[in-house]
């Protein structure tokens, strides 16, 4: 435990940054896993699903809780993941 009253103060600041960043990171599968699975199944909402996908993609990047590079990493695969996903559904 930090005896320094500036220590004391960041673990607390650290403390929700990590939980907020949690619940960023955890809503961010949620809605890259609802978008696969609605592409997968062809779904009627797969378009929505995959925008709200991308969109929470940018957000985590702008917010910080993850790099840009990877949030463009993540929707390229995720497009890719789509894509073929729709592709096997109309055949």
């Amino acid at each position: 435990m930090a005896n320094i009253k500036s220590q004391i103060k960041r673990n607390r600041q650290n403390e929700k940054r990590r939980l907020a960043n949690k619940a960023v990171r955890s809503e961010l599968r949620t809605r890259v896993k609802g978008a696969v699975v609605a592409a997968e199944t062809g779904a009627e909402n797969a378009e929505v699903a995959q925008s709200i996908a991308m969109k929470r993609i940018d957000k985590a990047a702008n917010k910080g809780v993850i790099h840009k590079n990877a949030a463009a990493r993540r929707k390229s695969r995720l497009a890719k993941r789509l894509a073929a996903a729709s592709a096997a559904a109309d055949a």
